[in-house]
C-alpha cells in the first residue's frame, strides 16, 4: 500500500520488569531528530521502583508517552494491543534494553516508502555479534546483523515495523504463543507473507540489544536450565501450525530428540531428564493451545 504522504507512526515499547532500562530507551527516542508521533509504552510490570513510577509519570504527564499498564506478561498481546492503540499508519516496535544506534523512526519510515512492504525489520546487533562477525562462515548467512537490504521471509520484533492496517487485516499476532513466546514472530511473518504481503529488511533502522539478565523474556530462566515448560511451548505450537502433518511430526519430533543433547547436556549429564520433562511438558501445552485455535485480534472478545 503506498502512501499519499509521509505516514505517521507510532512507536511501540513492550516491557516487564525493565524499569531503569525502559527509561533510558524513551529518553533515547525523545532525543531523535525525528521523534515518533506517539509513543506507547505497553508495561507489563507489576510494580516500578518510586524513581521509575515518577519518571513515567512525569513522561505521561507531560504528553511524551502513553503509558498503557497491562495485567499480565505477554508479548504478542502487548503488541496486539499496541495495534488497536495506534493512531498511526505504521507502528514500529522496539525492545526496552537496547541503545539507538540510527535515526530509527526516519529509517522506518523510508524503509516503508521504498520497499511498499507490510513489514520493514531493521538491523539488530546482539552482544556477541562482534565475535560472530570475524568469522567468515558466519557472513556467509543471512542475519538481522547483515549490511545489505532485501526482501526476507522472518522478522525479528526488537526493532520491526508494520503497515497498521494490514497487520490487524491478517489478526496481528497470535496471543497463544505464551510467557517466552518463541517463534511468534516466524508465524507471524508465514502469515504476511501467505497473503501476498512482503518483509524488507533495511539495515539503515539500526539499534544494539543490550540483553539485559533481568526482566522481559529472562524472568523465566534459562532453557538450559529449567524444568518448567516456558522456552519449549512456544516451539512446539509453531510445529504444530505447519500446514502438512508430516511437517509437523518430524519437527516436533526433531525437536524433542535433540533438545537435551546440546554441549550443556553432554557436559552435565544431570540435566537431560529435567529437559525432556519440560519439552514433554511444552509439547502438551501447545497441544492444548493449537486444539482451541489461534488467538488474533478479530478473535478476542477483548484486549485489556
Amino acid at each position: 500500500m503506498k502512501f499519499h504522504r509521509t505516514p505517521r507512526l507510532s512507536l511501540a515499547i513492550p516491557t516487564y520488569r525493565r524499569g531503569s532500562s525502559l527509561v533510558k530507551t524513551i529518553k533515547q527516542v525523545l532525543s531523535l531528530k525525528r521523534k515518533p508521533d506517539q509513543i506507547l509504552v505497553l508495561d507489563q510490570t507489576e510494580t516500578h521502583i518510586t524513581d521509575t513510577e515518577l519518571k513515567l509519570s512525569a513522561m505521561q504527564k507531560k504528553g511524551d508517552i502513553v503509558w498503557k499498564r497491562l495485567s499480565a506478561p505477554s508479548i504478542p498481546r502487548a503488541m496486539n494491543i499496541a495495534l488497536i492503540e495506534s493512531d498511526c499508519d505504521l507502528v514500529l516496535f522496539l525492545d526496552d534494553d537496547i541503545e539507538i544506534t540510527s535515526e530509527v523512526v526516519n529509517e522506518h519510515i523510508e524503509g516503508h516508502e521504498k520497499s511498499n512492504a507490510v513489514v520493514v525489520v531493521g538491523k539488530i546487533t546482539q552482544p556477541w555479534h562482534l565475535q560472530d562477525l570475524e568469522n567468515p562462515q558466519y557472513k556467509q548467512n543471512f542475519s538481522f546483523t547483515s549490511d545489505i537490504s532485501g526482501y526476507i521471509n522472518s522478522a525479528m520484533a526488537g526493532n520491526m515495523s508494520v503497515n497498521r492496517t494490514k497487520a490487524i487485516e491478517i489478526g496481528g499476532f497470535d496471543e497463544n504463543f505464551v510467557r517466552v513466546a518463541y517463534r511468534f514472530e516466524d508465524e507471524f511473518a508465514q502469515r504476511v507473507t501467505s497473503v501476498g504481503g512482503r518483509i524488507y529488511y533495511y539495515p539503515a533502522a539500526s539499534i544494539s540489544h543490550l540483553k539485559i539478565n533481568e526482566g522481559g523474556t529472562r524472568t523465566f530462566g534459562n532453557h538450559l536450565t529449567t524444568i518448567k515448560p516456558h522456552h519449549s511451548v512456544g516451539a512446539y505450537y509453531f510445529f504444530l501450525r505447519a500446514p502438512k502433518i508430516k511437517h509437523r511430526i518430524w519437527n516436533v519430533t526433531i525437536r524433542l530428540m535433540t533438545s537435551s543433547l546440546t554441549r550443556h547436556h553432554l557436559k552435565k549429564p544431570w540435566w537431560i531428564p529435567i529437559t525432556v520433562i519440560s519439552e514433554l511438558c511444552g509439547m502438551v501445552w501447545a497441544m492444548r493451545l493449537y486444539m482451541k485455535g489461534p488467538r488474533y485480534i478479530n478473535t478476542q472478545r477483548r484486549l485489556c
